[in-house]
Parts: C-alpha cells; structure tokens; sequence
C-alpha cells in the first residue's frame, strides 16, 4: 500500500469484522528512537494462536468473499523493510493486538499519509462502533475518544451528522497541527 493509514483501515476493518466494539489506534512517533509504532487493539472475538500464525500468510484469510488476505502480510513487510517489526496478540474472547514498529530514517519508510482522514473515515462509516485514537509525537500527545463526543451530543445524535464530522475533522486538523508544530504529518 503507499501509505500506512491505508493500512491501518484495513486492520480496522478486520478488528469491525470480528465485532469489535471498541477500537483503539495509536501512533507515536519518537524521533529520538527513530521509531514510528502503530497499534491497533479491538475487544472483537480473538484468534486462537494457530489463526494468530495464519494472518500473517497472504493465502489465509477467514473472509468468504476472496481467498486471499493481503492486509496484515503487507503492513508486516513494510515495517520489516524499514528494519521493523510487528507482533500479534490475540486471545479468543478478549480480542486482539497489532503492533508494528517502523524506522522512519529507512530509505524504504512508507509514508503514514494522511492518518486524520482515515480516522475521521471509520468514524463516519461506523457510527457505533467507540474508536479511541491516540497520536503523539515525541513528548506532545492528543487523544480523541468517540465515547466523550457521544456523551456530549447525546444519544439522538449520530457521530456520522455533518455537523458532529466538520467538528470531528476540525480537532484532529487542531490537534495535529499543535504536535506537529504548525507542519503536517508525513
């Protein structure tokens, strides 16, 4: 994929396909480290550690519809390329756990793209579903929790209302540019 943040819907896809119904995102970027870690972590079904095995496979998948799954294969070859990693964590009942760890001085380094606009994206087409996302870069740190916005606008509003969007994107574009010191992300 040319951006991480495709990556992450697609793993965010996967955690909605096995129910979860809180997602949790996290980007922290760590200049010092030269690292840039990604994790996804959902409360869906889980795997057994022989699925856990299997979704790094490229022909495993668990879908119906095709007999192939790219998603989790790809994002581990693009955080390997770079002198990464990821790891995977399931447990059957609980959920699951995709942690990636990139070097962004890597010459291969995938750009993250434009994270906001992914995050703002499952929010808009999963209304129901809770997503916590999580952005920091070196020590400066935001979060946006769709929970709190619900308890503000109220159970006979929607998070997928243009108005509720317009401020959803507002603080992610507020945010971003305030850890990122006025620049944009990668």
């Amino acid at each position: 994929m040319r951006e991480l943040s495709l990556n992450v819907m697609d793993i965010v896809q996967n955690s909605i396909s096995a129910n979860g119904t809180i997602i949790k995102i996290t980007i922290a970027e760590n200049s010092v480290e030269d690292t840039l870690s990604i994790v996804i972590e959902d409360n869906g079904r889980g795997m057994t550690p022989e699925q856990v095995n299997h979704v790094q496979d490229p022909f495993f998948t668990t879908r119906t519809t095709r007999r192939v799954g790219l998603g989790i294969p790809l994002f581990k070859m693009a955080a390997e390329q770079t002198g990464g990693y990821l790891n995977i964590t399931s447990q059957v009942g609980v959920g699951t756990v995709v942690n990636a760890v990139f070097k962004p001085s890597n010459i291969d380094m995938t750009p993250l793209g434009d994270i906001n606009q992914t995050i703002s994206l499952l929010i808009r087409c999963n209304p129901t579903i809770d997503f916590v996302f999580c952005h920091s870069i070196d020590h400066k740190t935001f979060t946006l929790d769709t929970r709190e916005i619900k308890e503000i606008v109220g159970s006979e509003v929607s998070l997928d209302n243009p108005d509720v969007m317009e401020w959803i994107n507002g603080y992610l574009l507020e945010q971003n540019e305030l850890i990122n010191g006025g620049a944009r992300n990668l």
